[in-house]
């Protein structure tokens, strides 16, 4: 079994689009996929508990039937950084809880999608932040860079410090998040130069793209060629 893990160069940048995308075109190939989100801050209050919108939707376009709290084990109300809102909850945010939560999914697939929260330093407590999830579960990584003004220094940073981290940066998306932006284009060149590692597709400027659309756009031909 192989994992994915799924970060960005901030928050609001298409990691939700491009997880449910890469479980997409892992099920084309005839992979049983699942999903993780293991903390998600900004949930709503349901008769089932607290909810988040981007964690529903992985658990939609999972091949497994997951209990929502395995999926997204630490569900926090306030939409802010995650250490914060566990903070204000009283909740504290363990890599051996999610680890475990992992260890439990991946029993189930054949390949686990992992989304992160905002980006790849977002801190989880006072010491560990989300590159410490990431390399406790041990799994290779997808950035998502959203293509605006300032990222080129956003996903060159990140990527040296996923590096830094000793994880494989298994590939890159260029997801366009801005429905006009003429140096679009000049900025993925630049990061095809810089960034060692496959780029998996350019995703177009599209809010509502399905996961099978977000999938034909993505080549994960050699996503695992590294790990």
């Amino acid at each position: 079994m192989t994992g994915l893990f799924v970060t960005g160069t901030d928050t609001g940048i298409g990691k939700t689009r491009v997880a449910l995308g890469l479980m997409a075109a892992l099920q084309r190939q005839g992979h049983r996929v699942a999903a993780m989100k293991p903390v998600a801050a900004g949930c709503e209050a349901t008769a089932e508990g607290l909810r988040n919108a981007d964690a529903l939707a992985l658990q939609a376009q999972s091949c497994v039937p997951l209990p929502y709290m395995r999926l997204n084990p630490f569900a926090l109300r306030e939409p802010i950084a995650p250490h914060l809102a566990a903070r204000e909850a009283g909740v504290q945010l363990q890599l051996a809880t999610l680890r475990r939560a992992y260890r439990e999914i991946a029993r189930q697939a054949d390949r686990v999608v992992v989304e992160g929260a905002g980006g790849w330093l977002v801190p989880l407590d006072a010491r560990h932040t989300l590159a410490d999830l990431a390399a406790a579960l041990g799994l290779p990584v997808v950035l998502v860079v959203g293509m605006r003004l300032g990222c080129l220094n956003h996903a060159l940073l990140t990527a040296e410090s996923i590096r830094g981290h000793g994880q494989c940066l298994a590939g890159w998306v260029a997801n366009e998040i801005l429905p006009d932006n003429p140096r679009a284009a000049q900025n993925v060149q630049a990061l095809v130069e810089r960034l060692d590692a496959p780029l998996l597709g350019r995703l177009p400027f599209a809010p509502r793209a399905t996961p099978a659309e977000t999938a034909s756009a993505l080549d994960i031909s050699t996503l695992f060629d590294a790990v």
